[in-house]
């Protein structure tokens, strides 16, 4: 029998379930609720289901959503991504960003204090004669700073330079009987690889500043490279199709009257993968530029970090002095053989005995570690040998960290999709792109080419982000240039026929780099030593005009030679005895 009443009940329920069941479901009270706490004003918010024809991102089913609240909800999705994006990248970009400053105050502390120690024992050791030269030493640290912070200047020409311009000084101090033109100073200067007037002194300080100095400034300029890099791909490009997919994963729920409902964690690994594709694609090369800066920080605790070729470099450069100083005779003998006897200075100009002594009357012998001077320069070398532990700390820090810089583009998705405050816990109640319920599809893989099969984001892999590929490319030049630090070697100079260049093996020397040279005098070696000096005063005497008696200016005859330095021999084996 037929009841109208039932049917009708019937009818009743199933609309009543379908369009949300009781009246408290069809309220759009919590929305309100929630819109507003997001700073948005309540006015534009229905206070029941409408129906959402209108919208364009989110379901247009019936929905608590105006067409402003979705623009608004849109725009804010986009700014929560960015500030997600940002805050996640924090510790990666601070860390590079603390130990850059870091690293690169010390070095150039380091820099300056190693002038001071040189100044300060120099003037004592040697006095005027060192004042009235000093700007040959304070040229070289000035250099040095050039090259450490960037400027481009050829370590192994400029230290080449150094020892060319200082046996010049040096040659006309220790025959001061002698008027030297700039021709005759010029081929001197020529001949300072193969008299080794130095001794192996510029050899090895050369091998070991070049090393330490290349990998000083490539790893600050590494971690400034890493810094800027990662403070660019912080500031993503949110697309049209990522920005949808957003709106759809965070603020879908607020039309579907669901505001405390949190996507599902794989719902939002697919939808940052197709936003976050082309970061994903940096990852390579950055893992490449992370290796890379593992490799010179290394170079930072070996035997040729900067701090310990800096630190004793003053006792170094007087080691050399003392060397050329014990090889006077031989070095200027063959300089006059191979570039002519110089004139001598009129009567009553050239060096006297007296003269002599004032420049060698007492021999150096450099501080041993507990005999460092108490000086501001010495106390503060004592200071920065504190401070370089630290630093050595840092370094064992800064290696700890980049370590776990390695992947991090690629991983971003999942580092965002893990943080409770955006994703829900349970998989089986969260927001799956439609529904309150569980996420099928599965996780698309990493990098731009894998997300044609993204069910979340419309991604169009034909077109790569350029931005993103600049920063590729920065990244390539810079990872070349830190391989090229680690051995030893300056990309800039690469083509340098300056001896050493390139070798990497920290001899100062390629195979073949020797020539057939007229001179074969070798420098003997000659312990560390050197002199307090005073400014060697012109007087006249007879020492000085026996010192000094002219040979042949066209030709110079090796009996007159002789002659000179025997008498040279003769003052200086007096001194000698005077000096016991």
């Amino acid at each position: 029998m037929f009841r109208p009443q039932v049917v009708f009940c019937t009818l009743s329920v199933l609309l009543s379930l379908s369009f949300g069941g009781d009246v408290k479901s069809r309220s759009c009270n919590d929305v309100r609720q929630a819109y507003t706490a997001k700073g948005f004003s309540i006015t534009s918010v229905p206070h029941q289901e409408i129906s959402g024809e209108h919208l364009r991102v989110c379901s247009q089913g019936y929905t608590c959503c105006t067409s402003e609240m979705e623009d608004k909800l849109s725009q804010q999705s986009k700014m929560e991504f960015e500030n997600l994006v940002e805050e996640t990248s924090q510790n990666l970009r601070t860390t590079f960003i603390s130990r850059h400053k870091k690293f690169d105050e010390f070095f150039l502390e380091l820099l300056d204090n190693s002038q001071r120690s040189l100044n300060d024992m120099f003037v004592r050791t040697y006095g005027k004669l060192y004042m009235q030269n000093s700007e040959v030493f304070q040229d070289l640290f000035t250099e040095l700073k050039r090259y450490y912070t960037g400027g481009n200047v050829n370590l192994q020409e400029m230290l080449n330079d150094f020892w060319s311009r200082l046996l010049e000084r040096m040659f006309q101090l220790l025959n001061s009987q002698y008027h030297f033109t700039d021709d005759y100073l010029e081929c001197i200067s020529k001949y300072t690889d193969q008299l080794k007037p130095f001794g192996d002194v510029p050899r090895k300080l050369k091998a070991q500043v070049t090393r330490a100095f290349i990998a000083a400034r490539t790893f600050v300029q590494g971690l400034m490279v890493g810094r800027e890099v990662a403070n660019r791909v912080a500031k993503v490009n949110v697309s049209p199709g990522c920005s949808k997919a957003l709106t759809r994963m965070l603020y879908c729920p607020y039309c579907g009257g669901l505001p405390d409902l949190k996507p599902c964690a794989n719902y939002c690994q697919n939808v940052l993968k197709g936003c976050l594709a082309n970061q994903a694609d940096l990852d390579p090369e950055w893992n490449l530029f992370i290796d890379a800066m593992l490799l010179v920080a290394d170079r930072l605790e070996g035997p040729f970090n900067i701090e310990a070729v800096m630190e004793p470099i003053d006792v170094k450069i007087s080691e050399a002095i003392m060397t050329m100083q014990d090889n006077t005779m031989q070095v200027s003998a063959k300089v006059f053989q191979g570039c002519g006897h110089p004139h001598p200075k009129p009567a009553g100009s050239g060096r006297s005995a007296r003269g002599i002594t004032d420049t060698f009357n007492a021999r150096f012998r450099p501080y041993s570690p507990e005999e460092r001077p108490t000086t501001a320069a010495g106390t503060s070398l004592d200071r920065l040998r504190i401070v370089w532990r630290t630093m050595q700390q840092s370094v064992v820090d800064i290696k700890q960290k980049l370590l776990e810089a390695k992947k991090f583009w690629s991983s971003l998705p999942t580092g965002i999709c893990s943080d409770e405050r955006v994703v829900s816990t349970d998989s089986e109640q969260c927001w799956n792109s439609h529904t309150k319920g569980r996420y099928f599809p599965e996780v698309v893989k990493d990098g731009l080419t894998n997300q044609q099969h993204n069910p979340e984001v419309e991604v169009d892999i034909t077109q790569p982000d350029t931005f993103i590929r600049q920063q590729i490319m920065t990244l390539r030049m810079m990872t070349t240039k830190l391989r090229n630090a680690y051995n030893g070697n300056d990309i800039y100079f690469q083509d340098s026929s300056d001896e050493g260049s390139g070798s990497g093996s920290g001899s100062g020397c390629t195979e073949g780099c020797t020539t057939t040279t007229e001179f074969d005098f070798v420098a003997t070696d000659a312990p560390v030593v050197s002199a307090d000096r005073s400014d060697g005063q012109a007087a006249s005497g007879s020492s000085s005009s026996s010192s000094s008696a002219p040979p042949s200016t066209t030709s110079a005859s090796w009996a007159s030679t002789s002659a000179a330095l025997l008498t040279s021999l003769a003052l200086q084996l007096v001194l000698h005895w005077q000096w016991r």
